[in-house]
């Protein structure tokens, strides 16, 4: 097991603090949940806490950006694209101005928090913005290489990170591009296409399929957009079947987007695997995600139908 996301995320802001003179970075009050209080001690005068009042601070942001400045805006993922929405797609989205908007505490895994903190619905919410980048790292190693794109990247990106370890996946020198996915293993029969904390899951998920005899592609989709459009067609024509899975809800987020684009270039059976159109509740990470069906075990399940259907429509 590797570290947490946002951990990975208080790492990188420090090395980049030091690289880009230009780079503030602001927090809500939570700057030792989001790990931003170690850029506070190296640069006391370039990190400002607005207070808890989320809306302000994507405001701040706006006008830092538009002043010359690389703001880095972090909170939780509940009010960082729950409660200031407005004000990243009036004041930062609209304008296209500079802001990075590095959100943690995303998904099921806030564990205990629960139902209230456990944001399931914001890829959905970042990907319908004009102009937004949405990005979903998948380890420690993606979280830095993300952040490291994303200083030099001239317009608003959403960086989602969780507050649990997760498994590293990617090679420490792993270099982020918008738009590219990365091919984890190679299979034939059914693809699955993962983002975050589920990018591992789908790894164990393709050994419990190898087990039965089924060989199955992974696909790490961090960019969710712009998505890797040219990796989901191969996917559909050269597997014939793909799943997708998220910790997020299955309405609008990854597997939407990876829907949009099979169905207008490669229809194929696809199963997403994401939360049932429900909220969480307090628990556990581990308990939380079997319960609500995000493991290796349910994709491999939800492979094995897709295979099932494409089978069908082969007859």
């Amino acid at each position: 097991m590797g570290k947490a996301t946002r951990d990975a995320y208080g790492e990188v802001l420090q090395e980049i603090g030091r690289e880009y003179p230009n780079v503030v970075v602001l927090d809500a009050d939570l700057s030792q949940s989001t790990k931003t209080f170690e850029f506070k001690k190296i640069f006391p005068d370039r990190h400002f806490n607005v207070g808890i009042a989320e809306q302000n601070l994507m405001s701040v942001s706006a006008g830092l950006a538009a002043a010359g400045k690389i703001p880095f805006a972090s909170t939780f993922a509940i009010f960082g694209a729950g409660r200031a929405y407005e004000q990243i797609r009036n004041s930062i989205c609209y304008p296209k101005l500079n802001v990075k908007i590095a959100v943690t505490h995303a998904g099921l895994t806030v564990g205990e928090d629960g139902a209230t903190h456990q944001m399931l619905e914001d890829i959905a919410l970042m990907r319908a913005l004009p102009n937004m980048t949405v990005a979903v790292p998948a380890d420690a190693a993606e979280t830095k290489a993300v952040v490291r794109w994303a200083v030099g990247y001239e317009g608003p990106v959403y960086i989602r990170m969780g507050r649990a370890s997760v498994d590293d996946v990617m090679p420490e020198d792993t270099v982020f591009t918008p738009g590219c996915s990365t091919c984890l293993r190679n299979g034939t029969e059914v693809t699955l296409i993962a983002c975050g904390v589920m990018v591992a899951a789908a790894l164990q998920a393709a050994v419990l399929l190898a087990d039965a005899g089924i060989e199955a592609r992974v696909i790490n989709m961090s960019s969710i957009k712009p998505i890797d459009e040219d990796a989901v067609i191969a996917a559909a024509r050269e597997t014939g079947a793909i799943v997708t899975a998220e910790e997020h809800t299955r309405i609008g987020g990854l597997g939407a987007a990876v829907a949009e684009v099979a169905v207008q270039y490669a229809p194929v059976p696809i199963e997403f695997v994401g939360t049932q159109d429900t909220f969480g509740e307090s628990g556990k990470p581990a308990l939380l995600l079997e319960k609500y069906g995000l493991t290796a075990e349910t994709i491999a399940a939800a492979a094995k139908r897709a295979i099932a259907r494409k089978n069908e429509a082969q007859v």
